[in-house]
C-alpha cells in the first residue's frame, strides 16, 4: 500500500473525521432547503403543513443533545472497561468501531441540523416552499436517527465487554496475518544476520515501524541496481541510529528517500503487525490470571482465539509474492506462538486447566505444521516443567504429564 493511501485510510478511520463529515452534511442539508424551494409548488407546501417544522426542530435539537452526551459517556465507559478488564492496547479497536462512530456522528449531525434549521427559520431564510423542503428533510433525518439508534442499542449490549474485546483483537490479528506482505517460515526464527559492511539506512527517531511502502522501496532498489533488505517488518522497534534497511556496500541510493518510506510511531499498531495482536491477546490473558482477577476461563478463551488466528498461517502459506530488488522480513510461526504462550505459561503456571489447554493447543499446532513440531514440543515441555514446579498436587501434575504425552506422543 502506498504511503499516501495508508495515511488517508488512517484519517478516514478516526472518529473526528466521520463526525465532522456527517455534521457538515447535516448543515448543508439544512441550508439547501432554501435553494431548492422553487421546485415545490406553493399549493403543495400548504397541504404539507410546513409550519410544523418549527416545533419538530426544537424537539429534535433538545433530544439529540442529550442522546449525543449519553452516547459519548457510554463510549468512554466502554473504553475504560476494556482497558481495565482487558488491556489498554485494545481500546483503539473500540475507538475505530464503525457503529459507534456512526452513532455519535449521526446524533451530533441531527443536533446541528436542528440548530441550523431553527436559526434559518428565525431569520426568515425560508419561504413556504423552503419550509416544506425543511420538513421533508427533518422527517428523513428522524428516520435516519431512529435506525442508527436501534443499531446503537443493539451494539451497547456487548460493546466494550471482555468477550467483545477478545473478538476484536482476534479479528485484527487475523487480518494483519492475512495481509502480511512478507514470507512466512514455519521452522526457525526471523532474525537476520546484519552484515558488518553494507550501505545502511538508519532511523532518525526511536519508535515502532507502523508502515513500510514496499513498492516504492522496490523501485528505488531497481533504479540503483541493488537489493534492499528490510531490517524488520511493521512493529519493528527502530532505535535512533539503528538500521531500517541496508543495501550492498557501495550502493548509491538516496538514503533520505528510503527513510521516508518507513512511517514510525511512538507505539505499536495492530493494523499491519500480527505479532502485536498475539502480544495484546497474551496481555488480556495475563490480566485474567492475576491474583486480583483469577479468571482462568478467560485465559483459555484467549488461547482458543490465538489458535484460530494461527490457523490462518497455514492458509496463507505459499502466497508470498516478492518484489524485485527487495528482501522482506519473514514472519516466524515459532515467534508468534512464543508471543502468546510464554506469558500465559508464566502467569498461569499454578493452574492445571490452563496448562492442559496449553499442551492441547501446542500439540494441535504441531499436527497442523509438521515442520514446527520440534519447536512446539520444546515450548510445550518448558510450559509443562514450569507448571509442574508451581502445582502442589501430585494428581494435577499427573494430569498435566498425561496431556503433554497425548499432545506429543513418541513416534513408534
Amino acid at each position: 500500500m502506498p504511503r499516501w493511501q495508508w495515511m488517508l485510510r488512517e484519517v478516514f478511520s478516526r472518529i473526528w473525521f466521520r463526525a465532522a463529515l456527517i455534521a457538515l452534511l447535516s448543515v448543508v442539508l439544512a441550508l439547501a432547503a432554501a435553494g431548492i424551494a422553487p421546485i415545490i409548488p406553493y399549493e403543495l407546501s400548504l397541504k404539507i403543513g410546513a409550519n410544523a417544522a418549527d416545533n419538530i426542530l426544537t424537539i429534535l435539537a433538545s433530544s439529540m443533545l442529550a442522546v449525543t452526551t449519553f452516547s459519548l459517556t457510554a463510549m468512554v465507559t466502554a473504553f475504560s472497561g476494556a482497558a481495565q478488564l482487558g488491556t489498554p492496547r485494545a481500546t483503539e479497536l473500540l475507538i475505530e468501531d464503525k457503529t459507534a462512530q456512526n452513532a455519535l456522528s449521526t446524533f451530533l449531525g441531527g443536533f446541528l441540523f436542528a440548530i441550523v434549521g431553527i436559526i434559518a427559520l428565525s431569520t426568515g431564510l425560508y419561504g413556504e416552499q423552503g419550509r416544506a423542503i425543511l420538513l421533508i428533510g427533518t422527517i428523513l433525518m428522524i428516520a435516519w436517527i431512529v435506525l442508527t439508534l436501534l443499531r446503537w442499542i443493539g451494539k451497547l449490549a456487548h460493546f466494550g465487554r471482555l468477550g467483545d474485546t477478545i473478538t476484536r483483537v482476534e479479528d485484527k490479528a487475523a487480518t494483519a496475518l492475512e495481509n502480511y506482505p512478507g514470507p512466512r517460515i514455519v521452522a526457525g526464527r526471523s532474525d537476520f544476520e546484519v552484515p558488518t559492511k553494507a550501505t545502511f539506512v538508519t532511523a532518525h527517531e526511536t519508535g515502532y515501524v507502523a508502515h513500510v511502502d514496499r513498492k516504492t522501496l522496490s523501485e528505488i532498489a531497481q533504479a540503483a541496481e541493488t537489493t534492499l533488505t528490510l531490517a524488520g517488518s511493521a512493529g519493528h522497534l527502530a532505535g535512533s541510529g539503528q538500521p531500517l534497511a541496508w543495501a550492498s556496500e557501495g550502493a548509491e541510493i538516496d538514503k533520505a528517500e528510503v527513510r521516508r518510506q518507513f512511517f514510525i510511531r511512538r507505539a505499536r499498531d495492530l493494523d499491519q503487525d500480527p505479532r502485536f495482536g498475539m502480544v495484546v491477546l497474551s496481555e488480556i490473558a495475563s490480566r485474567a490470571l492475576s491474583r486480583a482477577v483469577n479468571d482462568p476461563g478467560t485465559a483459555i478463551a484467549v488461547l482458543i482465539s490465538a489458535e484460530r488466528v494461527l490457523d490462518r498461517f497455514l492458509d496463507q502459506q505459499g502466497e508470498y509474492e516478492p518484489l524485485e530488488g527487495l528482501v522482506d522480513h519473514p514472519l516466524s510461526l515459532e515467534e508468534l506462538v512464543e508471543d502468546i504462550v510464554l506469558p500465559i505459561s508464566r502467569d498461569g503456571a499454578g493452574l492445571v486447566e490452563v496448562g492442559i489447554h496449553l499442551q492441547k493447543m501446542l500439540g494441535g499446532l504441531a499436527r497442523k505444521f509438521p515442520g514446527a513440531r520440534h519447536a512446539m514440543a520444546k515450548i510445550a515441555a518448558e510450559a509443562r516443567d514450569r507448571a509442574a514446579a508451581a502445582i502442589s498436587s501430585d494428581y494435577d501434575r499427573d494430569r498435566l504429564d498425561k496431556a503433554h504425552r497425548s499432545a506429543f506422543p513418541k513416534p513408534a
